[in-house]
């Protein structure tokens, strides 16, 4: 459609030459008459071409910024935990839309005026040649000197922009930040100093947006002075030649039109080039995501490997986030769990509890010893069948938009309205849920805004509960419920899950303390193992925290 366009705009320039030099000259008003209609004609055509260009244009470039979006999307799906820690939320996010809108506009230029512009070049060029080689000749002289100032302006502009994008992320993560905690900021009247950080990196963006643009804005200046002086040039020489009856006044006409065109071929270069300074900056951004090599890979996974039982076995396993050796997170662990046994494990903050039962699914890869569950290497295992083999409530609660029933059935999409409720009931949620007037299907809002810590606790032990797993990993999970319903919650377990391997994270004592074991992990290491009062016999750590409890219980 481009090329059709281009073609038949070529055309009409000469056709008013002919016009001019031998319609009007011989006084023929026919021969006007025709040729002027295949002006409009010409028109018409021209313009059917470029309404179709710019529809194919726009639909190819929103396909083109789905399946980047898509692709990206799904990528940061096969990311580790390490891979996220790469990348912030909200440069992620960023680079998802502005680098995806930016590297979309400069695609659909591309298909459309990188298309049209050289070759409108070319064809005017060489109508302009054959009209007057000389007077072609100053084109020559422009072109070289419009390339040179555009080559500058693009070695220069393109780490500013990258900058630019920069200060994108830092914008981007301060307005996540200030909306997720958008209750904490009203709590503590705190929003003239969230508004002062707000304003802090929008004026950084704009001063990095400022130092980038004002650089290529000179693309357009330099442009019309170049097109201006090209104009003058071949009015004046133009003229002369006219005068001395070696051109004709139509010829004139037809040059200027083409010259014209040509020009407007040039801004239309320059105004890709600028897009692809600023759009080169965002791709590089995009396959910055696309090239990240997932650090968890399970293309050595036995295929067909499930996961039986839930035994797990750390054998003098080490583990570091930053993956170095002298600053280990977790230090030779060494501890056997039985299929569906019950571990407690207690520990000061910063003790590494997360840390310990995040390897289990494989959500960070060790760095020393080995790790079995099920009796099976955890690499021997497809991620999809581990991790479909283990539930975890995590110390943050999350829910999603959707009702009750929709964020239950993330444990199974299959699950009936009895299997529902009755994992509701062990999660002590069935009260509460059956409450509301819509029960099941009340939608809760984005991040399950309609109810209350505890209240999101017990849905997501629910949701565990329904994946019907060999182990389930509960951390801190009934630390926003008091403890009459961490007690009826843990007496419900006990039953559904019995011969599930259940380990439970927890700060109160008591809600670990009628496990078949428990572990106090102390700065990474493993400081005791054993029942509840075996350790009030052999741990002092055990026996303080034990000890400080009943006191404010008391």
């Amino acid at each position: 459609m481009v090329i059709g366009e281009v073609v038949v705009d070529i055309m009409i320039p000469l056709l008013m030459s002919r016009i001019i030099d031998v319609g009007i000259q011989n006084r023929d008003v026919g021969y006007v008459a025709r040729v002027g209609g295949l002006m409009v004609l010409c028109a018409l055509v021209a313009l059917a071409f470029g309404a179709l260009s710019g529809r194919f244009a726009a639909v190819a470039s929103m396909g083109f910024a789905r399946n980047v979006r898509q692709k990206l999307f799904y990528k940061i799906q096969d990311f580790s935990f390490a891979n996220m820690d790469r990348f912030s939320t909200a440069s992620l996010v960023t680079r998802l839309t502005t680098d995806v809108t930016n590297t979309q506009m400069a695609y659909m230029m591309c298909i459309r005026m990188l298309v049209r512009a050289p070759i409108m070049l070319i064809c005017a060029t060489a109508m302009t040649i054959s009209i007057n080689a000389r007077l072609a000749m100053i084109f020559f002289v422009a072109i070289p000197v419009l390339g040179t100032v555009l080559y500058l302006i693009a070695t220069r502009a393109y780490p500013r922009f990258q900058a630019m994008l920069t200060k994108y992320d830092g914008l981007n993560a301060r307005v996540e930040e200030g909306l997720i905690a958008i209750r904490v900021v009203k709590a503590f009247v705190r929003h003239e100093y969230e508004e002062e950080k707000f304003e802090k990196e929008a004026d950084a963006l704009r001063a990095a947006q400022k130092r980038a643009e004002k650089l290529v804005i000179l693309n357009m200046p330099a442009m019309q002075l170049t097109m201006y002086a090209c104009i003058i040039s071949i009015l004046w020489f133009g003229g002369n030649m006219i005068v001395g009856g070696v051109m004709g006044t139509g010829e004139l006409m037809s040059f200027i039109s083409y010259v014209t065109q040509i020009l407007m071929s040039l801004m239309m270069l320059s105004m890709v080039f600028v897009n692809l300074v600023l759009s080169r900056a965002s791709v590089r951004r995009i396959t910055e995501v696309l090239d990240e090599t997932p650090d968890i890979d399970d293309s050595a996974a036995d295929p067909g490997a499930k996961l039986e039982d839930g035994s797990i076995e750390f054998k003098d396993v080490s583990f570091s986030y930053s993956h170095r050796p002298d600053n280990l997170t977790l230090q030779h662990i060494n501890l056997s769990i039985k299929s569906g046994e019950t571990i407690g494990i207690i520990g000061g903050t910063g003790s590494a509890k997360t840390t310990l039962v995040q390897l289990i699914p494989r959500l960070y890869d060790i760095d020393g010893g080995e790790l079995l569950v099920g009796g099976r290497d955890i690499k021997e295992y497809p991620l999809e069948a581990l991790r479909d083999g283990v539930a975890m409530v995590l110390q943050k609660n999350v829910l999603f938009s959707g009702t009750i029933a929709d964020n239950l059935r993330w444990g199974d999409g299959q699950a009936t309205g009895e299997q529902l409720r009755a994992a509701c009931l062990a999660a002590d949620a069935d009260g509460f849920v059956s409450s509301f007037p819509d029960g099941y299907e009340t939608d809760l809002g984005q991040g399950g805004v309609n109810v209350s810590g505890g209240q999101k606790q017990r849905l997501c032990i629910a949701r565990a509960l329904l994946k019907k797993p060999r182990i389930v990993i509960l951390d801190d999970s009934t630390s926003a419920v008091d403890t009459a319903t961490d007690s009826r919650i843990r007496g419900a377990l006990r039953t559904q899950l019995a011969g599930t391997t259940t380990i439970i994270i927890a700060q109160r004592i008591t809600s670990v303390m009628d496990a078949d074991r428990i572990v106090v992990l102390d700065d990474g290491r493993i400081s005791a193992v054993g029942t509840h009062d075996e350790l009030m016999k052999t741990s002092e750590i055990y026996r303080e925290v034990y000890e400080s409890q009943q006191k404010g219980v008391a």
